[in-house]
């Protein structure tokens, strides 16, 4: 679910948008000449909506975004095996968080905490009244890889000059829920021996979002402390449906392959959990008590629809939920050091933790 690549394009074909979405078989790249060239849209007796639509780029995003958009990207199957992706993202990560580095200044080093390898994300100058505080980062990645702990991580740290905790949580398919999890409580509960809930938030992009809700159900089931303030960024919190925007938007937005869902989200990663069990999908938990929350999306989002869902749930539940929704973008597109909005949205989050944490 996350990872950052690339994200383009000018003009988009959707085909057959449904509220019962069958899979698009893509067998190769569409040409200009096979590309649409009108705006149509016909519903059928199932309520499925077969559309084209002509999407120029947005003139209401910065002009780097506008590049960023118009990138072109074949949409076309891609043919990946996990260790290929795994590889890849690793490359890419270690790549990004260095960038990150220039930009937001951190020191960053290897440990583990209670037999879970984690990063520690340290500023380079904590003040008095923050050193008794900790953020504890959940990677996004897909569950089953690693795209976020330095990008997710190094800007939060620098802008809230305080010490993330990146949990290198087990990934799927070898390790389904709730292992993840598991690894993410484990942490927070030893982090608790030495902090106090009011200076701890947890918070985490796409996979590591969908974490942070179970993470905050889970401490709930547990009779444990909620932290002053959760992160949920890119996320969604039902495995058992699928949102309007998976039907629309690829992991790279308008451009890219689609795939659109057939079933349950993540089988590898729900394993033989009931995708409506409370743990896992929390928009079937009692949410009420759960810590200040900040939910942050984008309008070419593929989980735009699960972000705004679980944003509702929590409203219902009497929670202090906020949302954020940014124009024109894809998924999780804070990745890109490049872009104003991401600085933005970085600062979104900083300002959400300073405002919460350690009150």
């Amino acid at each position: 679910m996350a990872g950052m690549k690339k994200y383009p394009v000018v003009a988009v074909w959707i085909f057959a948008v449904s509220l019962v979405a069958a899979p698009v078989a893509i067998s190769a790249q569409t040409t200009a000449a096979a590309a649409p060239t009108k705006d149509s849209s016909y519903i059928d007796p199932q309520g499925t909506a077969h559309v084209t639509r002509i999407v120029p780029i947005p003139k209401t995003i910065s002009p780097q975004a506008q590049q960023f958009l118009a990138r072109p990207m074949s949409d076309a199957k891609p043919n990946v095996s996990l260790a290929q992706r795994r590889k890849g993202t690793d490359i890419w990560q270690a790549r990004a968080g260095k960038e990150f580095e220039q930009v937001y200044p951190v020191n960053v080093s290897h440990s583990t905490i209670t037999g879970v390898p984690v990063l520690i994300v340290t500023p380079l100058h904590v003040p008095v009244e923050k050193q008794d505080r900790v953020l504890i980062n959940i990677h996004g990645g897909g569950f089953d890889s690693d795209s976020g702990s330095l990008t997710e991580t190094v800007p939060i740290a620098n802008l809230t000059q305080t010490k993330v905790i990146a949990v290198l949580y087990r990934l799927a398919p070898e390790h389904p829920f709730p292992a993840g999890l598991d690894d993410v409580i484990a942490v927070y509960k030893e982090e608790l021996k030495t902090h106090k809930p009011k200076n701890m938030a947890i918070y985490g992009t796409s996979a590591g979002a969908i974490l942070t809700g179970e993470t905050a159900v889970k401490l709930k089931q547990l009779g444990l402390s909620q932290p002053a303030a959760l992160g949920i960024f890119s996320g969604m919190g039902d495995f058992g449906r699928s949102g309007d925007s998976q039907s629309m938007y690829a992991l790279d937005g308008l451009s890219g392959y689609l795939e659109p869902p057939s079933g349950p989200h993540d089988p590898e990663y729900v394993g033989s959990t009931s995708p409506k069990d409370p743990g896992l999908s929390p928009v079937y938990a009692d949410l009420t008590g759960i810590a200040p929350t900040l939910f942050i999306t984008s309008e070419r989002d593929m989980l735009l629809s699960g972000t705004t869902i679980l944003h509702r749930a929590f409203l219902n539940a009497g929670v202090d939920a906020h949302l954020i929704v940014f124009e024109g973008l894809p998924h999780a597109f804070w990745n890109d050091i490049k872009l104003p909005e991401s600085r933005e949205a970085n600062q979104d989050m900083a300002n959400f933790f300073d405002r919460y944490v350690g009150k």
